[in-house]
């Protein structure tokens, strides 16, 4: 059983080595998120040779016990820091603007400290025989609030800019969270971190999709994710489509120059991002082209949340005058005819140039 055990920790190892490769090496990831993601294959390096420690360690001579006590230590200290460093591939800013929610590992951490003194999460005796401490419970507890925190954030995030992949890191965190549960219940099936292995290398998936689906200046939708939602668009159900284009975007990179072009593009899809509500998924097309997607044909709302993108614009106008105008023009499908979205993004477009060219359109 050991023996099996040891194999199946080596192949995570292993594993682990492969996955940290081929992040060293991908140019996909933005480095914040690969730099979250190392840490987290990192800490659980270590827990995964903690446990290697221990099961080489528990129950053999007396000499080995100091060495059972020290990775009984880093495992249980580690273990909860990693759902929260996963947060951070995510967004980073929560952690740091919410340092209350580390106090729950930091707690732990104290109690795993102390424990080869006072059995609290684990105990080793003087025969180097391991047993659970008096509130081993409470490492527990820790563990899956931070999972369920995980979820929690990446949830919000994904409400907030309508990432896709919501429902998939769902699903993940419960597997996580089964899986290395079952330990909790059944100490001698090792599944804790086969499982944690195992969900690394699936976000990892995950977050190729979720990366490729975004443009890298502005953190918007990329046209491919566009392409894919026109689609999936279909003659069952009403859809509003807008197309925005940046006024004189080419003197601006011109006179101010490409990195300024850039701070513009990321400005103006601020402004569309915070301007349309959770209805709609916006996306930058082209060099200066934005288009939004709203999942009903309310013409009134659509006009009302286009007002307040013209307004939230003219106000970031008076931090930087040289900010450029939008031109907007939308088309609705009400779903009483067969579907052509070509037609419906030309009509959206010839509305876009013709307040384009109109001398109030603040060019």
């Amino acid at each position: 059983m050991i023996e099996t055990n040891m194999f199946l920790y080596i192949i995570d190892i292993i594993a682990l080595l492969f996955l940290a490769g081929l992040l060293h090496g991908d140019n996909l990831l933005s480095n914040n998120r690969k730099r979250a993601f190392l840490y987290g294959i990192g800490f659980t390096l270590l827990v995964v040779c903690a446990e290697v420690g221990t099961l080489l360690a528990n129950g053999g001579s007396e000499e080995l016990r100091i060495f059972n006590i020290l990775c009984n230590v880093l495992g249980f200290a580690i273990a909860p820091i990693i759902p929260i460093v996963l947060i951070a591939i995510f967004d980073i800013k929560i952690l740091q603007m919410n340092n209350l929610v580390l106090l729950p590992t930091i707690l732990n951490i104290v109690a795993t400290l102390l424990s080869p003194w006072f059995g609290l999460i684990f105990y080793v005796d003087l025969n180097n025989n391991y047993e659970r401490g008096s509130v081993f419970i409470f490492f527990v507890a820790v563990y899956v609030i931070n999972i369920i925190l995980f979820l929690s954030v990446t949830w919000h995030i994904g409400q907030k800019y309508l990432y896709p992949i919501k429902w998939k890191i769902v699903g993940l965190s419960v597997f996580t969270l089964i899986g290395t549960c079952i330990q909790l219940f059944f100490p001698l099936v090792h599944l804790s971190w086969h499982s944690v292995t195992l969900t690394l290398f699936l976000l990892y998936i995950l977050l190729l999709e979720f990366e490729g689906s975004f443009d890298t200046i502005t953190e918007i939708y990329n046209r491919k994710a566009f392409e894919k939602a026109s689609k999936q668009l279909n003659d069952k159900k009403m859809f509003s489509l807008i197309v925005m284009d940046i006024n004189n975007f080419k003197e601006i990179n011109d006179t101010y120059g490409h990195d300024y072009g850039d701070t513009v593009l990321k400005e103006v899809a601020e402004v569309i991002r915070e301007s349309f509500d959770e209805n709609c998924s916006w996306y930058r097309i082209g060099g200066d082209e934005f288009c939004v997607i709203r999942r009903d044909a309310n013409q009134e709302k659509l006009e009302q949340q286009l007002r307040c993108m013209i307004k939230d614009l003219a106000k970031t106008r008076k931090n930087d005058s040289c900010l450029p105008m939008v031109s907007y023009g939308y088309s609705a499908f009400k779903g009483d005819k067969p579907m052509d979205f070509q037609k419906i993004f030309k009509e959206a477009d010839d509305q876009m140039y013709c307040y384009k060219n109109d001398d109030n359109s603040g060019k």
